[in-house]
């Protein structure tokens, strides 16, 4: 019964910041982008469910990861307001995310393995871009670093 009570117990802006590492300005700020959603008492104090500290540890997490502000909204507005969501709720979120992730992990891969030879921008100015990229073929497919962004080179 107390573990019940524990997990619907509110947590104070202070007690989240020190256990997500947060400033409290932080978590005001992410407050103000929709990425939580505390209420507030009868003072005016603002309450956090305990799910909170993961969804700011998510967002932390997905920053780091080059995800903007409203890519994340967006991909916690999937999650239930008000309840704390479920192993299910995640599982459905982190799947969005595998997808975006796998493609990032593509480019870096390919970024990794490209960037010291031909990566199909067209300037011609590396003997390896005559090699890999004749007449600037790349150009056909559309502006910038081809091989990187988007289309293996051509062997």
């Amino acid at each position: 019964m107390k573990s019940g009570r524990r997990s619907q117990q509110r947590l104070s802006i202070g007690e989240v910041a020190e256990r997500t590492g947060l400033s409290v300005s932080a978590i005001r700020f992410y407050e103000s982008e929709g990425l939580v959603s505390p209420v507030r008492n009868r003072g005016g104090q603002r309450r956090f469910l305990r799910s909170d500290i993961r969804r700011l540890s998510f967002v932390l997490i997905a920053q780091q990861l080059g995800f903007s502000i409203d890519e994340i909204r967006r991909r916690l507005a999937s999650l239930p307001d008000g309840r704390t969501p479920t192993k299910r709720d995640w599982t459905r979120l982190s799947r969005q995310f595998r997808e975006s992730l796998q493609q990032r992990i593509d480019m870096l891969e390919r970024m990794r393995d490209r960037l010291d030879g031909c990566i199909g921008c067209g300037c011609l100015s590396l003997s390896n871009c005559e090699l890999y990229n004749p007449e600037d073929r790349a150009h056909a497919s559309g502006a910038g670093p081809r091989y990187i962004l988007h289309d293996p080179p051509a062997d």
